[in-house]
């Protein structure tokens, strides 16, 4: 019996004694998009075949796959990463983050919750600071991007990651990156004089004032599961006053 549909083709022998083909994940699936409602349908066939006891049969095509270099949406995109350009081609629905993370292998920048939450992914754009999961890596071709790896003066660190060693701003160290790239924005928007929720007189004009309460508040968008926020914060006023 087989069973068809535009997305998928299941074939299920008539005997047990039939043999067929399995896919081979490496090789035949490479790059196949399986939908969302595909994906629960087959995962639930299986599951439910396994709960009731049945003899599970293998599949001789899950899903039609189109080689990547046939993607319509591949695009070329020019990249400006810590002062170095770079030419990839990619699809448009890649994001800053992979595109980091996967593309260049500049592992520095952490995939946390991935949904824009945690703040691990922080980097910054053209002196500000963002979450690279939630923005689209083509949409930043001529903008000057910063990584953790590109902060540092080859041997030399930044004052902010001399801060968090000194004040311990990190335990175990997942977060740190996006925490030191959000801090060097903050001390920017502090310099110019930007006003956070917290800040007392907001027609003030010129340096804000980095008390705790305001350095709390400024790096509130990123989480430290670990804890470590008093030392974080240590940090932050400590390289505040070196800048």
């Amino acid at each position: 019996m087989t069973t068809e549909n535009s997305s998928r083709t299941s074939t299920v022998p008539e005997t047990d004694s039939e043999e067929y083909s399995s896919v081979n994940p490496a090789t035949d699936m490479i790059d196949c998009k399986l939908s969302r409602r595909d994906f629960v349908k087959t995962v639930g066939y299986f599951t439910g075949a396994g709960a009731l006891g049945l003899q599970l049969i293998s599949v001789e095509t899950i899903v039609e796959c189109a080689p990547l270099e046939f993607s319509a949406s591949a695009h070329t995109v020019e990249l400006t990463v810590n002062g170095l350009v770079h030419k990839l081609t990619m699809d448009t629905r890649v994001t800053l983050l992979d595109a980091l993370r996967e593309y260049l292998k500049l592992t520095g920048t952490k995939k946390g919750c991935d949904h824009g939450q945690c703040g691990a992914c922080t980097v910054l754009v053209n002196g500000r600071r963002i979450n690279s999961c939630l923005s689209l890596a083509v949409t930043h071709q001529g903008d000057q991007i910063t990584t953790i790896e590109g902060l540092s003066g080859g041997e030399e660190l930044h004052p902010l990651q001399t801060a968090f060693i000194e004040h311990d701003g990190f335990q175990c160290g997942y977060c740190t990156p996006g925490q030191i790239c959000s801090a060097v924005a903050l001390l920017e928007e502090a310099r110019r004089g930007d006003a956070s929720f917290v800040t007392p007189d907001l027609a003030h004009t010129g340096r804000v004032e980095l008390t705790p309460e305001e350095i709390r508040e400024r790096m509130s968008g990123n989480v430290c599961r670990c804890g470590a926020y008093p030392g974080i914060v240590q940090a932050v006023q400590t390289a505040s006053r070196t800048l």
